[in-house]
């Protein structure tokens, strides 16, 4: 395997198939490192396609990221609001904090980039390919799928990083390294796809190893996947009479940290969730709304129940609670799971409201008194 001919191959391609991505520059002009880290954050454990409204938001809020470093976390964390993994927000925002503590200028190296906030082996590899030409690898999935391919690994992806790493690096050229890197993702995102590569498409097809096989989508081996625990547990929905409902924000490190939340128990396997009421923020005619809320995390699958109290007085509650005004729901920093817990709670009230107001215009219908006759 030639690594020079082939970077270049890869290149000859890309020079003529490259996506157009909102954060990527022209063809030939110097790449601006707040847009490059951005997404390289936002794109982390997420789609291209769910990324890129994030991505434009961020910019008109904070073009640049002096700007980003004087918003609230509250504020960025409302901007994250459903794209998961919120950890990535808080470290958004004490990165652009760190850089602008520095002096405002982003590091020109992958070893000085590792020292940021939340900037792991891959994204400090990636900045420093794309934005300063370093010749780093990173090694996202779509480049070690390729890689693996490439040498027909014959094992997970997860037991065999360190070769993948070593075997992608020995294939970065020096020449336009950020230009590489870039193909090659371009390349696993539409050529080498996970189920149905695009061999005759590719232009690594000739030093494949995995297409000389005659099945590359056998490559790399898929690794034996493990039953995922279920999590169960309750939330509680509550709303004043003027629409403001009752929130918390969650730990600042954990699972969803800093999130908006609904107030309720603890997730746990052990957890029953008819018991839920048990916990309620503060006494009320809590009423267990039918069916389920779910979602499936990483390592579990979280189940909640939802008690409501649709009318509730503005009762004194918890410290750790407040009420949200309806019309800053929108914008408050609520995470996936939680939108779905208030999109059941509000759906089940608004079909309610529609069965009551239907039985009156009935009732008031059936006793309408007949004409007179003639």
């Amino acid at each position: 395997m030639n690594a020079l001919r082939l970077s270049q191959r890869v290149l000859d391609w890309w020079d003529e198939n490259r996506r157009t991505l909102p954060w990527r520059a022209p063809a030939g002009k110097a790449c601006d490192p707040y847009p490059v880290w951005l997404s390289e954050i936002l794109l982390q454990q997420t789609t291209v396609q769910a990324a890129t409204p994030y991505f434009e938001k961020f910019l008109r809020m904070w073009p640049r990221v002096d700007a980003l470093a004087a918003a609230s976390l509250e504020d960025v964390m409302g901007a994250f609001s459903g794209l998961g993994y919120y950890s990535r927000a808080r470290n958004l925002h004490d990165c652009a904090r760190e850089i602008m503590r520095r002096g405002g200028q982003f590091p020109t190296t992958e070893r000085e980039l590792r020292g940021l906030p939340g900037i792991g082996s891959y994204t400090a590899a990636a900045i420093a390919a794309i934005a300063f030409n370093e010749a780093a690898t990173p090694v996202d999935g779509n480049i070690a799928r390729i890689v693996a391919r490439l040498i027909a690994l014959d094992e997970p992806i997860a037991s065999a990083r360190r070769e993948i790493a070593d075997v992608a690096a020995t294939l970065t050229p020096r020449d336009r390294p950020g230009d590489y890197a870039q193909a090659l993702m371009d390349l696993g995102s539409m050529i080498c796809t996970p189920r149905k590569p695009d061999c005759p498409a590719c232009p690594l097809r000739l030093d494949c190893a995995a297409t000389k096989t005659g099945n590359p989508a056998a490559y790399p081996r898929k690794a034996v996947k493990k039953d995922r625990p279920v999590r169960q547990g309750a939330v509680f929905f509550a709303q004043r009479p003027d629409k403001a409902i009752l929130v918390r924000r969650r730990a600042p490190t954990g699972l969803l940290g800093s999130t908006i939340e609904l107030p309720g128990t603890e997730w746990s396997v052990k957890t029953d969730p008819q018991q839920g009421a048990n916990a309620a923020p503060f006494a009320a005619d809590w009423a267990l709304l039918p069916g389920t809320v779910e979602q499936a995390f990483t390592h579990f699958v979280l189940r909640l129940r939802v008690y409501a109290a649709p009318d509730a007085a503005p009762h004194a509650v918890n410290r750790d609670c407040y009420w949200l005004p309806r019309d800053e729901i929108g914008a408050a920093g609520f995470s996936s799971i939680m939108r779905k817990t208030l999109a059941h709670a509000m759906d089940h009230f608004r079909a309610d409201a529609t069965r009551s107001v239907n039985t009156r215009s009935n009732e008031k219908s059936s006793k309408r008194p007949s004409g007179k006759e003639s």
